[in-house]
């Protein structure tokens, strides 16, 4: 194998062997404007879309030969882009929140403020058309599936998805 060689002849294709470090420092130099830019459409933050790509890049230089082999190098690292993305709101952390003073008690709720909301949940689901209450007292207080709520009412999953999004979004607009 000769060093310095180009292999291939289309467009896009070339790649010089024994160099991957070069290849990779041409396609950053070439693409990191329309990563940012994705970065930034996935984040809402400048410094936060910054740090997603260049995690991103740092994650797949070990293994930037696989990228090169890709049918659009580009493609391939936008997905890894959305894909740390993704990962990074998943993680614990990302959902904790610092406070400034720790509450010396709990929140302690009495038993009458649990009984009125207890009535007041009552009183909104009275409201609803009688299988969408069904689907919510089915789902969420005999944490039933789909499935066994599609045979309790003899219909479709579907449907059931449908009549509990619903359900849900009457019940919202009440409050």
């Amino acid at each position: 194998m000769l060093v310095g060689s180009v292999v291939g002849t289309e467009v896009g294709m070339t790649a010089v062997l024994g160099d991957p470090e070069r290849e990779f420092n041409r396609f950053v130099r070439a693409n990191t404007n329309a990563l940012l830019r994705t970065a930034y459409l996935l984040t809402g933050d400048g410094l936060a879309a910054e740090e997603l790509v260049q995690d991103t890049l740092v994650r797949l230089y070990p293994k930037w030969h696989l990228v090169e082999a890709t049918e659009v190098p580009l493609a391939y690292v936008r997905r890894s882009l959305a894909n740390g993305y993704i990962n990074h709101t998943r993680r614990a952390s990302r959902r904790e929140s610092a406070v400034e003073f720790l509450p010396e008690h709990a929140n302690v709720v009495d038993a009458n403020e649990r009984i009125d909301d207890r009535d007041q949940l009552w009183a909104l689901l009275r409201t609803l058309p009688e299988r969408q209450r069904t689907a919510l007292v089915l789902r969420y207080f005999h944490d039933l599936s789909d499935d066994d709520i599609a045979t309790a009412l003899d219909c479709r999953v579907g449907t059931v998805r449908s009549l509990i999004s619903r359900g849900l979004a009457d019940l919202l607009a009440q409050i």
